[in-house]
């Protein structure tokens, strides 16, 4: 064999071996195309119930988890459970500083644990600690974030109880801002909120079926170590757990 017919036939060879490897990394750099087009979303997360449960349900189209600091009176206890979950999934987390909130915004839910309501969870008890337009603004600062990132969606989980309460959380302003989100984005951004028209303790149900734990979750306005297990949120948890037969892992202080 003379030594041209050898390197051809070396080169034959070594195409042979070549080609399982090449088509293993095309198969591996396919796979990952399509995994990051299945991530196609971004969620407004608090690290409270509601949110943690849709960060579950949807794990496996999350790209960005959204926490926004406002300076409520339970943002650190929030924030700490957002960042445990989302470490926990390996979800990349951003956490938005709106101070600003504090100073131009009134609302007992910024303006500490004494100005918050005790008793249930209706539209006369809780109008106080409503942030005016807060998920307004959220949705825009997630909007622009999901663009940037090439992600069509941003998740919310507003659920039946807010609608009387919140005006920002009902029907009509989530298509409101579907609409205008759509409209002021090339790549047409959408709000997704499947959970408009569940009750709280539907999400308990969901979550639990899921296998979250709901002790790495806060809900209470005020804000302390435990939940103080007297004002209106802290009341939904617990009845949302009642109604469910579910033990509720929450430390109340009350």
């Amino acid at each position: 064999m003379t030594i041209g017919n050898f390197c051809v036939s070396l080169q034959r060879n070594t195409e042979v071996l070549d080609n399982p490897l090449k088509q293993n990394k095309k198969m591996i750099s396919n796979n990952l195309f399509n995994n990051s087009r299945e991530k196609d979303a971004a969620i407004i997360y608090s690290g409270g119930l509601d949110s943690t449960t849709l960060l579950y349900e949807k794990r496996e189209h999350i790209a960005l988890a959204v926490t926004f600091d406002y300076g409520s009176n339970h943002a650190q206890q929030e924030i700490a459970c957002a960042k445990w979950h989302c470490e926990h999934l390996g979800i990349e987390h951003a956490i938005v500083n709106l101070s600003f909130f504090k100073e131009y915004f009134t609302s007992s839910l910024i303006s500490g644990a004494d100005t918050i309501p005790n008793g249930s969870y209706d539209e006369e008890n809780m109008k106080s600690t409503v942030v005016p337009f807060r998920n307004g603004i959220m949705f825009s600062i997630a909007c622009g974030m999901a663009e940037s990132r090439g992600l069509t969606r941003v998740l919310i989980a507003n659920h039946g109880g807010d609608h009387a309460i919140y005006p920002d959380c009902r029907p009509d302003f989530i298509a409101a801002m579907d609409a205008a989100m759509q409209a002021g984005t090339y790549i047409g951004v959408r709000i997704e909120a499947p959970y408009t028209h569940l009750t709280k303790a539907d999400l308990v149900r969901k979550g639990t079926e899921m296998g979250i734990d709901y002790g790495h979750t806060y809900s209470c306005y005020r804000g302390g170590e435990r939940h103080c297990g007297r004002c209106g949120t802290c009341t939904e948890r617990r009845e949302a757990f009642k109604e469910c037969g579910i033990k509720d892992p929450t430390i109340y202080e009350q």
